[in-house]
């Protein structure tokens, strides 16, 4: 859960980042203030997207008699990402206040724009996910020995009442007042 949050901020940060690049290079897209919704429209649809394509690729590849390599599934990917991030555009146009002027430049080279960009985060995106899931294995492991050291009755010396308390309301959150109404519930 917190892997998804954390890819979901830094995606919709990036792709504010690239919507507010395409509005300022280009004349015929008035992207402004409208990047921050456009940004959570283009990042809801990214994070539904790209396990749905892996999912199709990799049946469709399993049914074929044909040999997948991990560059003919990124180029496909990307193909199909092409395609629908035109549809996301033209979504995130019709939803969100960007103002396009122009069939080619403000609808076709968008999307291409995009497609770019989430090629770049999609590279950086594996290495974003295998340092959050390296960081969030060692925060936990160390809460687990801190929690087994504090549990174990050899380990500490006897703990004072006060100790705990806060040791309890640490866990839960609660006041002891607290936590007996909760009790008389």
């Amino acid at each position: 859960m917190k892997s998804w949050l954390i890819r979901a901020v830094s995606l919709y940060v990036f792709n504010v980042v690239v919507l507010l690049l395409i509005g300022l290079l280009m004349s015929s897209v008035s992207v402004g203030w409208h990047a921050l919704w456009a940004a959570v429209i283009l990042t809801l649809a990214t994070l539904a997207l790209k396990p749905v394509l892996l999912k199709a690729f990799r049946g469709a590849a399993s049914k074929s008699a044909s040999s997948r390599t991990k560059v003919g599934e990124k180029v496909v990917q990307y193909v199909l990402v092409c395609v629908v991030e035109l549809i996301v555009w033209v979504l995130t146009v019709l939803l969100s206040g960007v103002d396009v002027r122009g069939w080619f430049w403000g609808y076709v080279l968008p999307p291409l724009f995009l497609l770019i960009a989430w090629v770049i985060y999609d590279q950086i995106d594996d290495r974003i996910e295998a340092k959050t899931g390296e960081v969030i294995g060692s925060v936990s492991s160390r809460m687990k020995r801190t929690d087994a050291a504090a549990s174990s009755p050899g380990s500490a010396p006897a703990a004072s009442p006060e100790a705990s308390i806060g040791r309890d309301e640490l866990r839960d959150g609660l006041t002891p007042e607290q936590r007996r109404m909760l009790d008389n519930l």
